[in-house]
């Protein structure tokens, strides 16, 4: 059940009941939606209510409030979820077939923490307490079903996140985004460039309607609202969120004229400071593609190979995947703890060293370059193996030499065509994949690069697929399998990195 809270958002706005989630865990697997309609419907009954309710929170209670609005209790008014996804698979557990692994396994140690607390269970506390400090050097554990029996209990949400690998009916009561309609109250959105939900909340402002939706994204990961960096450093404090709520709030449940929605979405583009945008995709941006050319080796002066307009005419560039030595992740969108979990913006020369990743860089940049909108990868590649995973970074290289991870993607062979019904590859055919790298908003100066990092891992951000075919999170280390992988870049087979590029820039 739902824990329900009321408090005054500031002095003098008693009229508006406020709903948390302070309890932040998933019982039996699911929030029911009967679950969070009624705690809507109590708290506008409370004294000192004017039956207008409105929601706010970041993370799970975040997802609490699209499950309340897709409930349409009558006196639900406004949501504010931040830094959230509209389901518990993609961009939550998963991304594009792959576990999330260090946010996932820090997130269930956390929680299964509390409840062993709660349960008065000190043996398991102090156990668990233990492991989530240590998770760092527990990632390598196989096969990962069996990552930490003490979750089993307190925790059980962890193992069936591994059990139901695909997009099956243990999550799609929870998928918000199956029909985005169902949802009729005004929402404001907010996330982070570096949060993994970035692209889930993008999402859910893009799809929700017909009530008024505003976005706002700043430069935050997971942890609201210390400001990350990248380029020269701005201010972006917490109080612009915190005005955004009151200002949305007055509007919504009031009346009163706020001009919380002149404009659809303020974005905090890096390297540069805030702005109003028309949309999402901004209404000014165009993609533009650089493709792919011979010469990212792996661990050849870490970007030999290049990114231009024309396809280039030789075929492919190699590398080998061993699951046994993955690629590490430095710095990327996980949750909900830099100690134990890849998050921010990080150097990625030791990432860019590593043996198993390809390098592609493009010339200098004449003049500034603004890129607002989605990113992806349309990658030509094969794999010796009949299922692997292909990983994508997109980076901002400094004057300096310096690379900075901007955004990540992966995809998991077997999920390439569907989430819910997976199929495996026929070793050494060349197969189209799309890796989407999400939102983003940065300003690139004179002298800077862009860069993309190819490989098949990204270690612990995202779980090793060790090769073979077999159930997922299930095997033993020694069931893993090397594997040979090509990626091509001829006229016919064009692998290409898009970019929303603002077109006063062009």
């Amino acid at each position: 059940m739902t824990t329900v809270a009321t408090e005054q958002l500031a002095p003098g706005y008693g009229d508006v009941t406020l709903e948390r989630d302070v309890e932040c865990r998933l019982p039996d697997r699911i929030v029911l939606r009967a679950d969070v309609y009624e705690s809507v419907e109590w708290a506008a009954g409370l004294r000192g209510s004017s039956g207008k309710v409105g929601m706010y929170g970041f993370s799970y209670p975040g997802a609490t409030q699209l499950l309340a609005a897709v409930a349409q209790p009558p006196s639900l008014g406004a949501i504010a979820p931040g830094f959230t996804s509209a389901q518990f698979y993609e961009g939550w557990t998963h991304t594009g077939g792959a576990f999330s692994l260090a946010s996932m396994a820090g997130w269930a140690s956390f929680l299964a923490t509390e409840a062993a607390r709660r349960r008065g269970d000190e043996s398991a506390h102090a156990g668990l307490l233990g492991a989530l400090g240590a998770a760092p050097a527990l990632y390598r554990k196989l096969p990962l079903r069996d990552y930490l029996p003490l979750l089993d209990v307190d925790g059980p949400y962890f193992r069936d996140s591994i059990e139901h690998s695909s997009f099956d009916d243990y999550w799609r009561p929870t998928a918000v985004d199956d029909d985005f309609s169902r949802i009729t109250v005004p929402g404001l959105h907010t996330g982070g460039w570096y949060d993994i939900f970035h692209a889930g909340t993008v999402a859910n402002f893009r799809g929700m309607g017909p009530a008024a939706q505003k976005l706002l994204m700043g430069p935050w990961q997971h942890s609201p609202w210390r400001a990350i960096t990248v380029g020269p450093r701005q201010d972006a404090g917490a109080n612009e969120v915190d005005d955004w709520h009151l200002r949305f709030f007055d509007e919504v449940l009031k009346g009163e004229r706020s001009g919380v929605f002149d404009h659809p979405g303020r974005v905090f583009v890096l390297g540069e400071d805030w702005r109003d945008v028309d949309g999402w995709p901004p209404s000014q941006s165009v993609e533009s593609a650089y493709y792919l050319h011979s010469g990212g080796r792996a661990n050849s002066a870490y970007g030999d190979g290049t990114l231009a307009r024309p396809a280039d005419r030789r075929a492919r560039d190699v590398y080998v995947y061993d699951p046994l030595m993955p690629s590490m992740s430095f710095g990327g969108h996980s949750c909900c703890s830099e100690t134990i979990a890849p998050m921010g913006p990080a150097d990625q020369e030791p990432y860019e060293a590593s043996k198993g990743v390809l390098v592609y860089t493009t010339e200098p940049i004449e003049r500034e370059l603004v890129l607002l909108g989605d990113a992806a990868v349309d990658l030509y590649a094969s794999s010796t193996a009949l299922d692997t995973d292909f990983t994508a970074r997109l980076c901002l290289v400094d004057r300096d030499g310096t690379s900075t991870n901007l955004k990540e993607g992966i995809v998991r062979a077997r999920f390439r065509e569907s989430l819910a019904e997976p199929s495996l590859l026929e070793p050494g055919r060349v197969y189209r994949f799309t890796i989407p790298l999400g939102p983003l908003g940065v300003r690139l100066g004179s002298g800077q690069r862009i860069r993309l990092d190819i490989s098949s891992s990204d270690f612990p951000q995202w779980d090793r697929n060790l090769n073979t075919g077999g159930p997922l999170g299930m095997e033993p280390a020694s069931a893993a399998a090397v594997a040979t992988q090509a990626v091509f870049h001829d006229s016919a087979r064009a692998s290409r990195l898009r970019l929303p590029v603002e077109r006063s820039r062009t």
